[in-house]
């Protein structure tokens, strides 16, 4: 798995299109191409959300401040 991850397990994280509020889980890996991919949980709701992590690191998410 590529170690230079942006964002580590804990950290809060916000949407910028939707202003919502994520936590990270962790790091993974998709079982049938092992894409390296971000686990996180919804502030909101507890729902866990599941992303490439390509995709996560593409600016739609900026970690919060204090």
């Amino acid at each position: 798995m590529n170690t230079t991850a942006k964002f580590q397990a804990g950290d809060q994280l916000i949407h910028l299109k939707s202003g919502g509020l994520y936590r990270v889980i962790g790091l993974g890996k998709i079982e049938a191409n092992l894409e390296d991919v971000y686990i996180y949980e919804a502030m909101r709701n507890q729902t866990l959300w599941v992303r490439p992590k390509a995709e996560m690191e593409d600016g739609r998410f900026v970690k919060q401040l204090g």
